[in-house]
């Protein structure tokens, strides 16, 4: 199992959080499963943005985004070098630490 260190987020998780996750589960994943609510609209198919996250540290341990994630990516808020979609980022062996920007853009979603 990797550890992944959530740092805190307003609304999502307050207190930040340290989950563990299973090699080849994506970050999304593996953060639902441990009662984070990280926003999801697309049911991580890929097609939106709303599972942003920024990989502070282990980022050079995932696997390249694909064409499709990087042209999602370009439509993120906060965007930064670091910044993936969790619903792609799959665990390996390293630790990682995330954060959890503090918006979103979700038309769909009435809490933003």
């Amino acid at each position: 199992m990797t550890e992944i260190v959530v740092l805190p987020h307003h609304e999502i998780c307050p207190e930040g959080a340290v989950v563990e996750a299973e090699h080849g589960e994506t970050v999304c994943q593996a953060l639902l499963r441990n009662d984070i609510d990280i926003e999801h609209a697309c049911e991580m198919s890929c097609a939106c943005t709303t599972c942003h996250v920024i990989v502070r540290e282990g980022f050079e341990s995932l696997a390249e985004a694909d064409e499709l994630e990087e042209d999602y990516l370009d439509k993120a808020w906060g965007l930064e070098p670091e910044s993936r979609l969790s619903c792609q980022a799959q665990v390996s062996d390293t630790s990682l630490v995330v954060e959890i920007p503090r918006y979103t853009i979700n038309h769909a979603s009435e809490r933003h």
